[in-house]
């Protein structure tokens, strides 16, 4: 296959179109996922009574652990889109956008592996 100028735009600005279209879907969902966690956490429990065992009682419900882990994946990669978005912006530099770019993805996935791995592996047998 041949790429020119106009296909290889094509495919690049169909990507955009998906993560224009991803951020504000996510983002609806977020306020929603957030308002939600912050009435739980915040307006309905007394601050003081919000402790590890809180936590570790919410955990013990598997759809409380989704809940946050969906939470979890959608901030980190709402967030890392969103910085993408904003260095191809201001980064002009191909070798600085490269940097850029790696340790973005890195760090993001380093983030959303060990996240994951606290949400699902998380085992309250004893208290701090």
């Amino acid at each position: 296959m041949i790429y020119t100028a106009s296909s290889t735009r094509a495919k690049s600005s169909n990507f955009e179109l998906w993560s224009w279209l991803f951020m504000r879907i996510s983002g609806v969902a977020l306020l929603l996922l957030v308002l939600i966690h912050l009435a739980i956490m915040h307006a309905f429990q007394p601050i003081e009574n919000v402790n590890f065992a809180f936590v570790a009682g919410r955990w013990s419900i598997p759809a409380w652990r989704w809940y946050d882990l969906g939470m979890l994946w959608l901030a980190l990669i709402h967030g890392m889109n969103g910085a993408r978005v904003v260095s191809d912006d201001y980064i002009h530099t191909r070798s600085w956008r490269l940097v850029t770019m790696t340790t973005l993805y890195v760090v993001g996935f380093v983030f959303l592996l060990v996240g994951t791995q606290i949400i699902l592996s998380f085992q309250p047998t004893s208290t701090p």
